[in-house]
């Protein structure tokens, strides 16, 4: 797909400095989105929505289709009706990183509390009448994931096993007269997840439609792979390659590289893309359809996976003995354009990738990825600077997998730092700008950059350490950051750069209408 020629900023919405902890959806997203207009900027690109698992990862979901509960706004849904204003006063003022545990124990319950008084008073109160019709309606249209889901959240706080794996029998291979059992017994906790999503869907659907009104479209993100520990995994064992006991005979990782002897052993189970063809990769169809429905621009996160795959027998504890499998690649795009028709993707095609993987981009007319950090060091990493980029290309100053760009420079060799003033000219020990301008001016479509770049910020701010698994994704921005003067500097380079368009403006196909509810 063409994009017009635009530019964006990548902030997660955990990042946002909202009420209480933790980024949300509300009035410092909205606030962001005013900035991101005045700044002349049309794309807002986010990580996965979904509930975070293990390490509090975005790519380590519970769920590929619900929504995250955390990111709720709490004040929405106190002028809602749904909670009173003086119950949620306590969480007023909390500032610094993100702290997630903080947010499970302090506004979990609250957002509970507001799901059980929507079900108490929905359908009875005046002014929350057409919230129930709306709600009753979304419990309709989401069964195929919803009703699952919410079993899954609601026996996963039950047993507290981190696993579903170690559930009773009977639930885990999700016995009928079981699941029914549970049902009668937390009917009202089961209601309670559902409402949750559809405050989630509501929320993100208003402030979808709020950017979409200022010509800034969001970009979202689809792992490959999903956790083991997933809803999706418990509801659908055949699409993965999972033993009798429903235990995975491999798993997903990437072999090992210049970077780490051992390779990475993520531990996601591998699908039965078997399976999956002879079922038209119905699963998969839903889940870019549900991707579709949230997010105007879909990235594929590791799309080279989807040509051929790292196999690791699940039993090894690291990558070294794994193998290269064959993936379906075309069959599976083509099956999801023939369900789907044109679909706005881009391609995550960082890292090692073979002809094979360039062709199969190349053939459904994707974008790839450069990041200018890669494009220093050795004559073959200059791919990744700017006066070799494609049109076709989604071009970064670094990524969340990235450490900032201040960061960079100062962890950076003198022979890269050499090369850097070489292209851009004397930095001043502040390169920030000058290789934003770089990817700016390139032919790239689309231009973007993280927050923390914007913002000049060093390593104390990177937002993820890829194959480390403690101490990530609790960056979030610092109050009042959003300025006029930031606003106008990079609106000034928007114009200059003609990058002031909706990138949806030459496509073939409309974004994704964004639902309401």
């Amino acid at each position: 797909m063409e994009f017009a020629r635009s530019s964006g900023v990548l902030l997660h919405v955990s990042s946002l400095p909202s009420y209480g902890g933790i980024g949300d959806l509300g009035a410092a997203a909205y606030a962001f989105i005013d900035f991101l207009a005045e700044a002349k900027q049309h794309v807002w690109q986010v990580l996965p929505l979904s509930p975070t698992g293990y390490g509090n990862s975005p790519y380590a979901s519970s769920s590929a289709f619900a929504g995250n509960p955390y990111l709720i706004s709490l004040e929405m849904l106190a002028s809602w009706g749904w909670i009173e204003p003086e119950r949620i006063a306590g969480l007023a003022g909390a500032s610094g990183p993100v702290d997630f545990e903080d947010v499970e124990r302090r506004k979990l319950p609250l957002l509970m509390e507001a799901a059980g008084n929507f079900l108490d008073r929905g359908a009875s109160e005046e002014r929350l009448k057409e919230q129930w019709a709306a709600f009753e309606q979304f419990c309709r249209d989401e069964h195929g994931w919803l009703d699952d889901y919410a079993f899954y959240a609601v026996l996963r706080r039950k047993f507290n096993t981190g696993a579903w794996t170690e559930w009773p029998e009977r639930l885990r291979r999700r016995e009928p007269l079981a699941l029914a059992e549970i049902g009668a017994e937390y009917g009202r906790e089961l209601a309670q997840e559902q409402a949750l999503q559809f405050a989630f869907a509501v929320q993100w659907s208003l402030l979808r439609g709020a950017a979409a009104l200022k010509g800034i479209r969001i970009l979202g993100d689809v792992a490959i792979f999903v956790n083991m520990d997933s809803a999706d995994v418990w509801v659908h064992p055949a699409i993965f390659d999972l033993d009798e006991n429903l235990k995975p005979v491999r798993v997903a990782g990437v072999p090992p590289d210049y970077f780490s002897p051992t390779g990475q052993r993520w531990g996601n189970p591998l699908y039965r893309w078997d399976v999956l063809e002879m079922r038209d990769f119905d699963w998969w169809v839903e889940r870019i359809r549900r991707a579709c429905r949230l997010y105007d621009i879909v990235r594929l996160d590791h799309f080279r996976g989807f040509e051929a795959y790292w196999s690791i027998p699940a039993e090894e504890e690291t990558a070294v003995k794994g193998e290269w499998v064959t993936a379906p690649g075309l069959k599976l795009f083509r099956a999801l354009e023939a369900a789907l028709g044109p679909l706005p993707l881009v391609a995550e095609d960082l890292g090692v990738i073979t002809p094979e993987v360039d062709a199969l981009r190349l053939e459904m007319g994707m974008p790839g990825m450069k990041v200018i950090q890669f494009g220093f060091g050795n004559a073959e990493a200059h791919m990744h600077l700017p006066h070799q980029f494609a049109p076709a290309t989604v071009a970064y100053t670094g990524t969340h997998d990235n450490d900032t760009t201040q960061g960079w420079w100062r962890a950076t060799g003198d022979a890269e730092r050499t090369e850097v003033e070489a292209y851009v000219g004397p930095v001043q020990e502040r390169p920030v700008w000058p290789l934003l301008r770089a990817v700016q001016a390139s032919a790239a479509q689309v231009a973007m950059a993280p927050a923390q770049d914007l913002l000049e910020l060093g390593s104390e701010a990177r937002m993820n350490t890829p194959a480390v698994a403690a101490g990530n994704w609790s960056w979030r921005a610092p109050e009042g950051c959003w300025t006029a003067e930031l606003a106008t500097r990079l609106a000034a380079l928007a114009q200059v750069m003609d990058r002031d368009n909706d990138p949806f403006r030459l496509a073939m196909i409309k974004p994704a209408e964004t639902a309401t509810a």
